[in-house]
C-alpha cells in the first residue's frame, strides 16, 4: 500500500521508498526523499524560487530509460503552481515552479532531475545569472575545468562581474554569475565572447564549439544554456549518474586546490555537513544586491 504523508498541510501518496535508485551505493528512493526533505530543502527551494522548471526522470534508476520533461506531468495536484511560459512550437505552454516543501517533495517522489533557466517566471527571456558550463573532453577532467574556471574568474573580474561555482553533477563544473536583469540575448553574447577569448588564449585547453572531434582532452566552454530557450542542472539536484551525486556549489579554494577529479564529487549523504560548514555558497545568486551589470558592448 502506498504511504500517505502530509507536507505543509498537502497530502502526499509517496510511493516505493523501498525501491533501489543507485545501486552502485544501494540508495533507495526513500533515501532519496529524505535527502530532498531533511538536507537540501532550504536552498534548493532558493534556487528554484519562480523559475520554470524542467524535469529529467529517471523513475527506474540511472540505468534505466530517462526523459526530458517540460509540460507539467499527468496527474499533477491542482495546488502544484504552474506559470505560461514562451515555447516557440507551442504558445500555449506551462511548466511547473516548485514553491514549498509540498511541491518539492510531489517532484522529487517522480524520481527527476531539477533544471532551470537563467530567468525567472515573472520575466521570461530576462537573465538574472549568467553560466558557464564547462564539460571536459576525456583524457581531460574536472581539474582541467578548474584551470579554465579561474581563468575566467579573473576575466569576470576584469569587468567587475563575481563567479561562484558548483559541480555539474556529472563530469564538470559551472560557473554562475548574478546579474542585474538582462535580455538573456544580451547575456549569451557576452558570453560567447569570454568562450571565444578563452579558446584563443588557452588553445590547448579550451575549445568553444560543441564539435566532438575538437574536444579530446580539452573543455568545452558551453556558453549556449544562456538563451532564453536552455536550463541548467539547478544547484543541489541529484543527478542521474551511477551514484547519488549532487550538483553542489565548492568553494574557489577547493577549485584552486583540485588534483584529482574525485575531489569534487559530492554525494547525497555529505551534503548536509557542507552546508553546516559553509551555508549556501550560492546564496548571492539570490541576493540582488550581489548582482553586476554587464559591460557595454565594445
Amino acid at each position: 500500500m502506498t504511504p500517505i504523508t502530509e507536507v505543509e498541510g498537502r497530502r502526499l501518496a509517496l510511493s516505493n521508498l523501498d525501491k533501489v535508485l543507485y545501486p552502485a551505493t544501494g540508495t533507495t528512493k526513500g533515501e532519496v526523499l529524505h535527502y530532498y526533505a531533511a538536507t537540501a530543502a532550504g536552498p534548493l527551494l532558493t534556487h528554484l524560487d519562480n523559475r520554470p522548471v524542467s524535469f529529467l526522470r529517471y523513475p527506474d534508476g540511472p540505468d534505466g530509460q530517462r526523459f526530458f520533461t517540460k509540460n507539467p506531468p499527468p496527474g499533477t495536484p491542482s495546488w502544484v503552481r504552474t506559470t505560461p511560459v514562451p515555447h516557440h512550437e507551442d504558445k500555449k505552454a506551462r511548466q511547473v515552479v516548485v514553491r514549498d516543501l509540498a511541491s518539492l517533495m510531489w517532484a522529487a517522489n517522480l524520481v527527476v532531475e531539477f533544471h532551470t533557466p537563467q530567468w525567472r517566471a515573472d520575466a521570461p527571456g530576462i537573465a538574472d545569472r549568467m553560466v558557464f558550463d564547462l564539460d571536459p573532453g576525456a583524457p581531460a577532467t574536472v581539474v582541467e575545468c578548474c584551470a579554465v574556471a579561474l581563468w575566467l574568474r579573473e576575466r569576470l573580474a576584469a569587468d567587475r562581474l563575481r563567479a561562484y561555482g558548483k559541480t555539474s553533477g556529472s563530469k564538470g563544473l559551472h560557473l554562475l554569475v548574478p546579474l542585474e536583469p538582462t535580455p538573456a540575448d544580451r547575456v549569451s553574447a557576452y558570453a560567447k565572447g569570454l568562450a571565444v577569448q578563452a579558446e584563443r588564449e588557452l588553445p590547448d585547453l579550451v575549445v568553444r564549439r560543441m564539435k566532438r572531434a575538437l574536444r579530446p582532452g580539452k573543455v568545452f566552454v558551453d556558453f549556449s544554456q544562456n538563451a532564453a530557450a536552455k536550463t541548467t542542472a539547478t544547484p543541489y539536484t541529484l543527478r542521474a549518474r551511477p551514484e547519488p551525486t549532487v550538483s553542489a556549489p565548492v568553494t574557489w579554494a577547493e577549485i584552486e586546490e583540485c588534483r584529482t577529479p574525485g575531489e569534487l564529487v559530492f554525494l547525497a549523504d555529505g551534503i548536509g555537513a557542507r552546508l553546516e560548514r559553509y551555508g549556501d555558497l550560492l546564496g548571492p545568486l539570490a541576493d540582488p544586491d550581489e548582482a553586476g551589470r554587464l559591460p557595454d558592448a565594445r
